[in-house]
């Protein structure tokens, strides 16, 4: 039998006509941007069970789901009023209907359906559903972000009815991803976001116009459940990536990456590339000197930890090689003598952990760009070479980048003419590959830079100065001591000198 206060309760038809539908929702409200017109169009929706409608806007409606805190009022009937942890499962036991599950229901709709639940024991039940504390929310975060995978983001500014509770956005669940890589394509970022208990709706982002714009309907609030997905861009912009690098969800340029460097440069290798000053490695191509480079962790600063280029560089057809998230690999075009001559920024991009740069040989060498690469940072201050046997300063001497043959001979003092075979040296040089390699070069000091008789010299390169044959019987080649005695060793191993 019902009590006294559910039968005075049932004597108010009026009321009751009046406040059927009456539902009192605490939800904090959705951010300004969502209702703004312009906001991103559906892109798809795919139902699980029944079918979404298409709308012209994302369902920012807040479901409930396990960890919300609620409130169940059942009007005029106090003692069926309570507050409920929802569970996992979703379904909250009340007083005379027992198990209901509000899970994936909006307040209203929860109301609806505890308001159904009553009408077989109450006349015209008035329900409303008050949220008193949201859960936090998980979001799954994947594609081309730094660490991909599932993020807890808790509300900010107050709780539940508090009028200051703010969601994390788009960008709050990127930035907490560590940030999206450099192989990303902003411009069709995907949310896909559960609706009710058989749908899923699927919005597209274009955060590019968030960065040229400031449009921060781009930038929309989430909810529990909510899959961002960054896709691998598929064209490669020199311009909108470096835009890209500075933004404030992209991956943090200070955070040291690992990028690999192969080709003309001094000391191919795998190199730990950063934002700022990094000492102790050389840029002059001297292992262990310290020296600062600052800036961006960019292609010419991975150049200068690697010691510079060497003059058979071909710095117009660089490439730069990105592993994404597929598994695939992206492959980049990089014209560094564009940089130098017109000052495009744009073709010293920013690397990442995994880049692989590849600098080529170049077909021809031009002497005059050659001396004009010299002069530049993509180029050592300075190389060493050995200069050995009849010279009159025999040992290691330093000389600007691109300089020929010529002029190390005379670094050295030129020969030894009272010993010396001047009519032709030996030029043995050590390849990045560790071979090594021995050529006869006739001697001319009237010839400019040629391949044929001057040579323009790599670090570490030597020049083996004979003895003629009056002195060859008595005599040995003095030997060096330093870091050229490795080299030389290899070169008495090699060809016997």
């Amino acid at each position: 039998m019902l009590n006294t206060d559910l039968q005075k309760s049932l004597t108010h038809s009026a009321v009751g006509v009046a406040l059927l539908t009456a539902v009192n929702v605490a939800v904090p409200s959705a951010s300004l941007a969502q209702a703004q017109p312009g906001f991103p169009d559906i892109r798809s929706v795919t139902p699980t069970a029944q079918p979404v409608s298409t709308s012209t806007a994302l369902d920012i409606n807040y479901t409930l789901g396990g960890g919300d805190r609620i409130r169940v009022n059942v009007f005029e009937v106090p003692e069926y009023t309570g507050e409920y942890q929802v569970p996992p499962g979703g379904a909250i036991n009340l007083p005379l209907i027992g198990s209901v599950t509000v899970l994936g229901l909006t307040t209203e709709q929860a109301a609806d359906e505890i308001a159904q639940r009553y009408a077989r024991f109450l006349k015209r039940p008035l329900i409303s559903v008050n949220l008193l504390s949201p859960r936090p929310i998980n979001v799954l975060v994947a594609g081309e972000v730094t660490r991909p995978g599932a993020y807890t983001l808790n509300l900010s500014g107050g709780a539940g009815d508090s009028p200051g509770v703010q969601y994390p956005t788009v960008l709050a669940a990127l930035t907490t991803a560590q940030g999206v890589t450099l192989a990303a394509d902003v411009s069709q970022v995907q949310l896909r976001r559960k609706i009710g208990r058989s749908g899923e709706q699927v919005v597209s982002l274009n955060l590019k116009e968030l960065i040229q714009t400031g449009r921060i309907g781009q930038d929309i609030t989430l909810r529990d459940g909510d899959t961002i997905v960054v896709p691998t861009a598929t064209a490669f912009n020199l311009a909108e990536a470096r835009n890209l690098s500075a933004a404030n969800f992209a991956a943090d340029a200070t955070r040291p990456r690992t990028v690999a460097i192969i080709g003309e440069v001094n000391r191919p290798g795998s190199y730990l590339v950063t934002q700022g000053t990094t000492a102790g490695d050389g840029a002059e191509g001297n292992p262990g000197v310290g020296v600062g480079i600052s800036g961006l962790p960019t292609v010419s600063r991975t150049i200068q930890l690697a010691g510079g280029i060497t003059p058979q560089a071909d710095v117009r057809n660089l490439k730069l090689r990105r592993p994404t998230r597929t598994g695939k690999e992206q492959t980049i075009d990089i014209n560094l003598w564009q940089l130098l001559q017109s000052g495009d920024i744009n073709q010293d991009i920013v690397v990442q952990d995994g880049d692989t740069i590849v600098i080529p040989t170049a077909t021809e060498i031009n002497p005059a760009e050659a001396t004009q690469l010299a002069t530049t940072t993509l180029s050592p201050d300075k190389i060493q070479v050995g200069v050995v046997g009849e010279v009159k300063r025999p040992g290691p001497v330093d000389l600007k980048p691109n300089s020929s043959l010529n002029q190390a001979l005379l670094a050295a003092g030129g020969f030894n003419d009272a010993r010396a075979s001047s009519a032709a040296v030996d030029l043995v040089r050590l390849n990045p590959n560790g071979s090594v390699t021995k050529r006869v070069v006739k001697v001319d000091f009237n010839q400019g830079i040629n391949e044929q008789t001057n040579p323009i010299l790599r670090n570490n390169d030597v020049v083996v100065v004979s003895r003629n044959g009056i002195t060859k019987t008595s005599d040995s080649v003095n030997v060096v001591a330093g870091p050229l005695g490795t080299i030389l060793g290899i070169v008495r191993l090699f060809f016997g000198f």
